[in-house]
């Protein structure tokens, strides 16, 4: 088989801008003033934050910068190449440094800021504007005032930290990129079997994908994941049990700035709502398909009659920036950017990290820059893709101009608003085309698609935090937790499959499961715990959000757009007040799944009857 050309294969992305190479004398030079600027912070700053603390924020945030000019240059490095054995050396020299002198001067910082009397910090909020321009961060640093360690400990656990569970994810990552397996005769990817098997529209063909890409998971992978998974589990629960944390998932549900009550409604409505609607939506699949029953790699297979034509990278450009334009003058002049300066790295080819991501960042001079990270393959996921990652990118645009670069990243769990409702801009512009052009059999392939995507994005990613939560030592039921115990690989499957059925039915209802027990190896995102619930969250609140537009009309555009410049300056209630809506009742995630999900399904069956395709 041989592979389509996209145009994606010269659309690399150009980093000039940070350095000239990864043999740049810079890289070295802005280390040592970074390691020079933290010996100066601890001699300054030490002791004297009360009558400091402007200056401290201040110098602590042109050292952020500078720390993520350099991590930002070699990590986009890494995930083009990362068996390259010159950048993994650089990339470990550097962290084990920063890591060194940050535990040695730096960690006095938090702790003293924390420690400092609420009328200290109400005189310095009314008497010193950049002060008060932080106070959401200062305010958030608080939170976890009664989880920070004594200075010794909390110094000796950031210079431990290249040593720690991160150093097996990112080994992991290296492991994933050697993964092949054989198909037709040819050796494949897991990137590039993964897109076959969502693009094939032929069931045998579909279900040898799915075995060959299970079995490329066994063996040596499956159980460097399963230790992988140990360690980061393992030392999660010391940390948490050390910070006094009540629970495995509070320390990352208050970086969310959410309640827990909060994310258990989510999870328990996603379960209760969402899982029963998937499930129909896939019977309906099933149908036109042809199919009693689904494989599990039928679950993202096109319908018969789409249009799964490579779609050329110039194509996807053309589509997203039309459709952003549709929206939002604003952030389309964004979307450009990303082209116009080289800030994509597109193509699927071997060695590159899997998968995709958006990095940005504010630059010393609170310049902010943002970059692009795809395995562009030319299917119109691939687009869906293109569409997703650059809506962060304009959040990381508007938020680093806006707010600086302690306060422009949104917490994990809204941070992906942005990118969801590009997706959704995308959906529906594409959709308003299909319509005026009466295609409905295209409509109906279109809708079918989005909703793939839609359950993949929200009922998935439950699943995942099911998974995930219970190798964390949550019990079945999902109301106590315990010590995390260490699981075989043969346990991980047995857990993976018996999670995956909670949301997508027993085996024989809708779907049969042959070849899915090693999935869960691949998952990297286990590696940053209790980070995947933000994905259903963030699609279901854009839902919401999404249904909005109609109603507020012209003044949703600038609304939006405030939304995305807040960064972390503001938690999900105070994001959502503008628009009427609450995320701490449970029919806000009802309504974010009927807005979404239920109306989609729901347009699929209509059109479906009305082409005559169901019996």
């Amino acid at each position: 088989m041989a592979k389509n050309s996209t145009g994606a294969e010269h659309v690399r992305w150009d980093l000039g801008i940070l350095y000239s190479g990864l043999d740049d004398p810079q890289i070295d030079a802005d280390v040592h003033t970074l390691v020079e600027k933290c010996k100066n912070f601890s001699i300054v700053y030490r002791g004297k934050l009360r009558e400091t603390l402007s200056g401290a924020i201040l110098d602590y945030a042109e050292m952020s910068m500078l720390q993520d000019k350099i991590m930002l240059f070699l990590y986009l490095n890494q995930s083009t190449n990362v068996a390259d054995v010159a950048i993994k050396a650089k990339i470990a020299e550097v962290e084990r440094i920063m890591s060194e002198i940050s535990g040695e001067y730096m960690t006095f910082f938090m702790i003293e800021l924390v420690a400092l009397d609420d009328e200290v910090l109400t005189n310095c909020y009314a008497t010193n504007p950049l002060v008060a321009r932080h106070r959401s961060w200062i305010e958030h640093c608080r939170v976890f005032k009664p989880h920070l360690l004594s200075e010794p400990v909390e110094s000796a656990l950031i210079k431990r930290s290249p040593f720690g569970s991160g150093a097996w994810s990112e080994f992991f990552d290296e492991l994933e990129a050697d993964i092949e397996g054989e198909f037709q005769g040819e050796k494949k990817t897991l990137t590039e079997l993964l897109h076959l098997l969502s693009e094939s529209k032929n069931k045998d063909e579909r279900t040898k994908l799915l075995q060959v890409i299970n079995d490329s998971l066994k063996g040596t992978f499956a159980k460097y994941s399963a230790q992988t998974l140990y360690m980061v589990a393992g030392a999660t629960s010391v940390e948490n049990r050390e910070r006094s944390y009540k629970h495995p998932m509070e320390g990352a549900n208050k970086s969310n700035q959410i309640p827990d009550t909060v994310v258990d409604v989510l999870h328990e409505t996603v379960n209760r709502v969402a899982g029963p609607l998937a499930r129909r939506y896939y019977r309906l699949k099933a149908a036109l398909l042809g199919l009693p029953i689904l494989g599990w790699g039928d679950r993202n297979a096109p319908m018969p009659f789409s249009d799964t034509t490579t779609i050329p990278f110039d194509t996807a450009k053309g589509i997203v920036l039309a459709a952003y334009e549709s929206f939002s003058p604003t952030s389309a002049e964004l979307v450009k950017t990303f082209f116009d300066q080289n800030h994509i790295d597109a193509p699927g080819i071997r060695g590159k990290r899997g998968g995709a991501f958006n990095y940005s960042v504010v630059l010393p001079g609170s310049t902010p820059v943002s970059y692009v990270f795809l395995n562009y393959l030319g299917s119109s996921r691939d687009v869906m893709t293109l569409a997703h990652e650059l809506g962060h990118g304009v959040h990381g645009l508007l938020a680093g101009k806006a707010q600086g670069a302690l306060m422009f990243h949104a917490p994990t769990a809204y941070c992906e608003t942005a990118s969801v409702f590009g997706e959704m801009t995308t959906f529906n512009f594409l959709k308003e085309q299909l319509v005026l052009e009466g295609d409905k059999k295209s409509l109906l392939a279109l809708v079918m698609g989005k909703i793939d995507d839609v359950i993949n994005t929200a009922v998935r990613q439950i699943s995942f935090s099911n998974f995930e939560r219970r190798l964390h030592g949550m019990d079945s039921s999902y109301q106590t937790w315990s010590e995390p115990k260490k699981f075989s690989v043969e346990e991980l499957n047995v857990l993976w499959l018996e999670t995956t059925k909670e949301l997508y039915g027993v085996d024989g209802d809708v779907f049969t499961y042959e070849n899915a027990d090693h999935l869960w190896s691949y998952i990297s995102h286990f590696h940053r715990p209790f980070y995947v619930y933000g994905y259903a969250f963030g699609e279901l609140l854009t839902q919401s959000l999404y249904a909005k537009q109609a109603v507020i009309g012209d003044r949703f555009e600038p609304l939006y757009l405030d939304l995305l410049k807040s960064g972390s300056t503001k938690n999900v209630i105070e994001l959502l007040a503008p628009f009427g809506l609450d995320p701490t009742r449970e029919t806000f995630w009802v309504d974010g799944i009927d807005n979404g999900l239920g109306a989609m399904v729901l347009k699929a069956e209509a059109l479906a009857h009305e082409l005559g395709l169901l019996h």
